[in-house]
């Protein structure tokens, strides 16, 4: 097993400014995949953000090249998330659940959590390099942060079939017209649109938006909590199995992986 990465505190960046969070994945040289430190990180700086009133929305970015490429491989096979509490676990419950609007820029590819999490976020500006993909299936896994009932919902099942048990990749062009995301910019133009879009958030009245917003999700709210849930469990439960042993085997051996058997 490779060596756990370095618990780096400037690999998520926070920042507060005239009512709006930042939350900035910064570990480029790691195409920003998230470890469990960073998950930890990014759960507390969204309960914060819940609990400060004086924040009215939050801003989710990467780079303008790469917004993450998923789980941090070698920090799984390290730290597998196994109980409910897990870092990963309390940023889905948080980012799901989360009574404020969140506005997300990216750019680059957008790797399994990097997909789904946008799920939650209310307004989404692409970078024109975007690829979005959640190729679970292909790591011995299952899907997770509730994308087995919402990417249905949002592309219909065929699409879906595709995205979910080929984990076939889409670029920003298909996202749009999906509807995953709101518009389509130049990457080095994303994170300042969505700063722009997210003060103008804030200059409104925050009790309007987060009830307008729990009006929205409500006929969700339910089914989305109850899926979160089951997805970690058995994602917890997978990554325990031979498949997935054998998926991040190979993967950080740099080699094809062999289900033949499994």
């Amino acid at each position: 097993m490779s060596t756990p990465p370095e618990n780096r505190p400037q690999d998520i960046l926070a920042h507060t400014d005239a009512g709006v969070t930042t939350l900035t994945l910064n570990r480029v040289d790691k195409k920003n995949s998230i470890t469990a430190a960073m998950y930890g990180a990014l759960a507390d700086a969204l309960e914060a953000a819940r609990q400060d009133a004086a924040v009215r929305a939050v801003v989710i970015q990467g780079h303008e090249t790469i917004f993450s490429a998923g789980n941090d491989i070698g920090d799984f096979l390290n730290h597998p998330p196994s109980t409910p509490d897990a870092p990963v676990f309390r940023f889905l419950r948080g980012i799901s659940s989360f009574p404020k609007p969140i506005v997300a820029a990216v750019c680059g590819p957008a790797v399994g959590i990097g997909t789904t999490m946008l799920l939650h976020c209310d307004l989404i500006y692409a970078g024109d390099n975007a690829a979005f993909s959640m190729p679970f299936v292909n790591l011995g896994l299952c899907p997770e942060a509730a994308s087995s009932l919402l990417v249905p919902q949002l592309m219909g099942y065929p699409r879906a079939a595709e995205a979910l048990l080929l984990g076939e990749p889409f670029m920003a062009e298909t996202a749009l017209e999906m509807g995953l995301i709101n518009r389509i910019v130049p990457p080095a133009e994303a994170s300042a649109l969505a700063q722009r879009q997210a003060l103008r958030l804030a200059a409104k009245p925050l009790s309007a938006l987060m009830e307008t917003k729990r009006l929205m999700k409500k006929g969700n709210a339910a089914a989305v909590a109850e899926r979160v849930a089951e997805e970690c469990a058995s994602f917890g439960r997978m990554l325990q199995e031979p498949a997935a042993r054998e998926a991040f085997t190979a993967f950080m051996a740099k080699r094809k992986p062999d289900f033949s058997k499994l």
